[in-house]
């Protein structure tokens, strides 16, 4: 049977993953009503409830919470909105003469 649509594969992380420098840290981001990174510390295998394999990124244990997600990745995965540049223009400063 294969993976339901909203599954990542293998395949599709490995393709994401080659175009990065391999020595780029990989983290977990969680929890959308508090954006956190986790580190990864294994990729485990094991069998679904159909017997199919699937990988499981497991949390390193020594690390709970890395920190807070950056924001441009919280807005990416639409976990927080964007934030709206300000509307009202820069105030400009004359010279006051007595």
């Amino acid at each position: 049977m294969p993976a339901p649509a909203s599954d990542m594969t293998a395949r599709h992380l490995i393709d994401r993953l080659a175009v990065l420098d391999p020595d780029t840290p990989v983290r977990l981001a969680i929890n959308p009503f508090c954006p956190m990174a986790h580190r990864l510390a294994d990729v485990l295998v094991a069998e679904d409830l159909d017997g199919q394999p699937v990988a499981y990124l497991a949390e390193d244990p020594e690390a709970v919470q890395y920190g807070y997600l950056p924001r441009p990745v919280a807005e990416a995965l639409t976990w927080m909105p964007p934030v709206d540049p300000p509307t009202s223009s820069r105030r400009r400063l004359r010279a006051v003469f007595p």
